[in-house]
């Protein structure tokens, strides 16, 4: 049986990068690549869903990406996470922004922020099964959108 490697470890070795030590990035750093990867894990599950126009499913993946949806799905997982994963959204969650989302509170995008950053910090750490985990825990928690993923 062929084992699978990661996308994480296929980009390094295609790019040729080098181990980095993550604990040394900034939240917002993680918040950005975190922001990314939830946003992939939500267009792969809402596209699996069937072949539609590109609208229809920006529209379909928005309702969980965007940053109310985002905080109210940190919410849920806070009684998941382990304590690393707690501190890791705790310093995303505690970031100065230099932008605001244009549709959501400033708490809203602060607990948005931790999210995408303890999502980052799974994705560089190799631990996408985890990203995957807290997700299905969290829609499992959260009625989901019609014509989303479940």
């Amino acid at each position: 049986m062929e084992e699978s490697v990661s996308l994480l470890t296929l980009i390094k070795k295609s790019f040729g990068l080098k181990e980095v030590d993550i604990r040394t990035y900034s939240p917002l750093t993680l918040a950005y690549i975190g922001d990314a990867v939830y946003d992939l894990v939500f267009r792969t599950a809402v596209v699996q869903k069937g072949n539609t126009s590109a609208n229809r499913l920006h529209n379909r993946t928005i309702q969980y990406v965007k940053a109310p949806a985002q905080a109210v799905m940190a919410e849920v997982l806070m009684e998941e996470f382990t304590p690393e994963e707690f501190a890791v959204y705790k310093r995303g969650k505690n970031a100065k922004p230099y932008t605001m989302a244009k549709n959501a509170t400033m708490t809203e995008y602060k607990k948005a922020t931790g999210l995408e950053a303890l999502v980052g910090y799974l994705y560089l750490t190799d631990q996408m099964d985890r990203v995957l985990e807290l997700i299905q825990i969290g829609l499992h928690k959260i009625k989901p959108a019609p014509g989303g993923p479940s």
